[in-house]
């Protein structure tokens, strides 16, 4: 029952945005802004003509080697500093630091230090995703209840065992809120890399159409990438509810 009325609520939502776009659409509010069915026009024109599946394939390449070394290199590190204080002293004052900061500003540098290529694009990725990763990963790691890993020491657990058989499974439900937010921060850099760096993929249907006031064009790429990202994240959290008890998720 909860269930359904979760889901009752989540398409109620979605259906009083749509409603609201369309009618601002229809009664001109703006002519940079056109009705919802105009955009699902020309959604499903690009869809038709192969330019949409491309502009995909040119976006999710950086966007998947970013996100994976994005997620193996900060879950690595947050328990790496949530295991050793002195990783710890070393390490978080950088991510926090990432964390606060504009970090699209730092784009540009990118650019400059690694060209207009993929590199740049999926160092931006990185930049976006993994600070949230690794602080996540490090309170989880540092939240595990101290009673659990005396027990498994006085029952002469190895330092491997400890963190394998509770430290890993007491933190992972926090982990994955990490991933979580960090595999969202990773689509916005994507796109802002696609922007500012080299407009390819997603990003150049974005610009290009902007600049020639197609703009049922635009909003329909912009549409794309946000109901794919929430596709994605939706996916990591049913695996999530796959993995743990609902009493372990957050």
């Amino acid at each position: 029952m909860f269930l359904n009325k979760n889901f009752f609520l989540k398409i109620t939502s979605f259906v009083v945005v749509i409603l609201f776009w369309e009618y601002a659409g229809r009664i001109n509010y703006s002519s940079a802004l056109p009705s919802f069915t105009e955009t699902m026009a020309a959604l499903f024109e690009m869809i038709m003509d192969g330019s949409l599946g491309t502009a995909f394939a040119k976006t999710l390449y950086p966007l998947a080697i970013g996100l994976l070394a994005s997620i193996f290199v900060g879950v690595s590190l947050g328990m790496f500093m949530g295991l050793k204080e002195g990783g710890e002293w070393l390490f978080a004052p950088i991510f926090i630091v990432a964390q606060a900061a504009p970090l699209a500003a730092l784009i540009p540098i990118l650019t400059f230090a690694y060209g207009i290529g993929i590199t740049a694009k999926i160092f931006t990725v990185c930049i976006m995703a993994m600070p949230v990763i690794v602080l996540n990963t490090l309170g989880a790691v540092r939240n595990t209840p101290g009673s659990l890993v005396e027990m498994a020491k006085s029952f002469q657990a190895t330092r491997f065992q400890v963190v394998m058989n509770i430290i890993l499974p007491a933190a992972s439900p926090l982990i994955f809120v990490g991933l979580r937010l960090g595999c969202a921060s990773g689509f916005i850099g994507i796109i802002l890399a696609e922007l500012l760096i080299t407009p390819t993929g997603i990003g150049d249907i974005i610009s290009y159409n902007q600049s020639v006031a197609e703009y049922g064009k635009m909003y329909a790429a912009i549409l794309s990438i946000i109901v794919s990202s929430v596709f994605f994240i939706e996916m990591l959290e049913k695996t999530e509810k796959l993995m743990f008890s609902p009493e372990k998720r957050i």
